[in-house]
């Protein structure tokens, strides 16, 4: 069979670094074609090569689709040609219409007049091909985010694709929305559609994948067909780290101390709609050198739960007793819940966690400058020597940290943000889905981490929507649902299952 696409000999180098070096990359007609690797492995940066973002001439091999061969010089070219990429980073303007968001770009004009009724017509067919019932008319803001992946494939099938590229398309998507996503990938493998799939949850690459192209230190290291043998998933992380992984999570012997953090009756109501109560009256207990697990359906309050804890960064009318170390404190903002030994990861590092722009060292002091300053004057030579201590301690890998966070790949970005809340000096530490958008290897290593933290006697909770990770990391369990603790386990005696029968028992009650 023809492939409808050739990647041969693709090399990219960015100053001092080697992003890529002659990977090859075949895709077959009507074929779902999973890309994995660890981050930093070059994935997203091959992506971008194919579809124009960086263009011909800043990269070296050749790009052979439908048999001919292709320069692009910007996305414009490559969507020209049928081949569609959707970032991690959805590409919607949130007050627009569904319609509008399709549109952009391509509008349904005749003599420059938008023809609305064509453009509602044919928004609604796409939006039948991707199963979504919602009105053109509906607001982007105003849909989840699994729906707004799927505007987002409606808005690709519009531009006639041919090759569609999802990056991380179910990092922040329920299993039910991550379902229905896989589903619909082989309904366009049946119309004749290929897809290319970035992803780190092995899990889907089994379910969906017709063959898998391993990337590792910016090489091709393997291509693993699916239908031809069974590929497990411990085959592709050994590809991926180039090792046995045997066990996920490190081993830890739990040395629990005396109660430091204690929440009691914790009430809280949404920030705009004062009459709903999203937190209903949680008791919440961590004790030195435990990892605490907090498990629940997206949408069951964790992360209110976090925030409203951390000097009240989400909700009002909030009501409850916190004591830390047997003290009661006062957590109602965001510097006094800090000196009193609360640090927050937030989930998305990107927006609320890091800033971007800026470079590892000053990224690693923002939370604690303090710490590097005398008189109010930053000691720089202070501030350099923290940044490299943090950035040997817990393994960032970077050319300096002088280095901008943005191109760090996301592991690396989140033990940047690990390191400026240890830097802090916390007693308690809240990690949101600490291993988002995180591959295996990294995984491992933040998980050694929180073991590290707990030894070191601090309070660790951590929220997770992977309760196999909950489960491998925590040393006890609250399962959360519609802002209520509905069970609280020892997590050697939880079970995923057990932990699903608690949520719907709950909703029985």
């Amino acid at each position: 069979m023809q492939p409808i696409l050739e990647m041969r000999g693709i090399t990219k180098t960015f100053p001092g670094v080697n992003a890529l070096e002659n990977v090859n990359l075949e895709i077959l007609p009507a074929e779902i074609h999973a890309v994995v690797g660890e981050n930093g492995a070059g994935k997203s940066t091959l992506m971008k090569v194919l579809s124009g973002v960086y263009p011909h001439g800043t990269y070296t091999g050749d790009i052979v689709f439908e048999g001919d061969e292709r320069k692009f010089a910007s996305i414009a070219d490559s969507e020209n040609t049928g081949i569609i990429i959707i970032h991690q980073e959805l590409a919607l303007v949130p007050l627009l219409s569904i319609a509008e968001n399709i549109f952009l770009g391509h509008e349904t004009a005749n003599r420059g007049v938008i023809d609305w009724f064509e453009a509602f017509k044919r928004t609604k067919a796409l939006l039948d091909k991707v199963g979504l019932k919602e009105h053109p008319n509906t607001l982007i803001t105003n849909i989840g985010t699994g729906k707004q992946q799927l505007v987002e494939i409606a808005k690709a099938l519009n531009k006639k694709v041919k090759l569609l590229i999802l990056d991380e398309p179910t990092s922040s998507l329920n299993e039910t929305d991550s379902n229905a996503l896989l589903a619909l990938l082989k309904e366009f493998k049946a119309q004749g559609i290929s897809s290319i799939l970035i992803t780190h949850k092995l899990n889907e690459v089994s379910k969906v994948a017709d063959r898998i192209t391993v990337l590792r230190d910016g090489m091709t290291v393997d291509t693993l067909d699916a239908n031809r043998q069974e590929v497990s998933e411990d085959r592709i992380i050994k590809a991926m780290v180039g090792r046995e992984l045997s066990d996920r999570f490190p081993s830890r012997s739990a040395k629990i101390g005396e109660p430091v953090l204690e929440v009691k009756n914790w009430s809280v109501h949404h920030p705009l709609h004062a009459d709903r109560q999203v937190i209903k009256g949680v008791d919440l207990m961590v004790c030195k050198g435990e990892v605490v697990g907090i498990a629940g359906l997206m949408g069951s309050g964790r992360t209110e739960l976090a925030m409203s804890l951390f000097g009240r960064a989400y909700g009002q009318r909030i009501t409850g007793e916190v004591k830390i170390k047997g003290k009661p404190v006062d957590v109602s903002t965001i510097p006094k819940a800090m000196k009193a030994g609360l640090a927050y990861a937030t989930e998305d590092r990107k927006t609320f966690g890091l800033v971007l722009i800026d470079h590892i060292k000053h990224n690693v002091t923002l939370a604690n400058l303090e710490g590097v300053s005398k008189h109010s004057v930053i000691d720089e030579l202070e501030e350099l020597s923290v940044a490299n201590k943090y950035r040997r301690d817990l393994a960032i890998r970077c050319s300096g940290v002088f280095q901008t966070t943005v191109n760090l790949s996301g592991g690396n970005q989140q033990k940047v943000v690990l390191s400026k809340w240890l830097f802090a000096g916390p007693d308690i530490l809240i990690l949101d889905e600490p291993t988002r958008g995180i591959d295996v290897g990294a995984k491992y290593e933040i998980y050694g981490i929180i073991n590290q933290l707990a030894e070191e006697g601090k309070a660790v909770i951590v929220i997770s929507s992977e309760m196999p990770e909950l489960l491998g990391i925590s040393d006890r369990i609250y399962v959360m649902n519609e802002g209520r603790f509905v069970a609280e386990m020892p997590a050697k005696q939880a079970t995923q299952e057990g932990i699903m029968r608690a949520i719907m028992k709950s909703w029985e009650g």
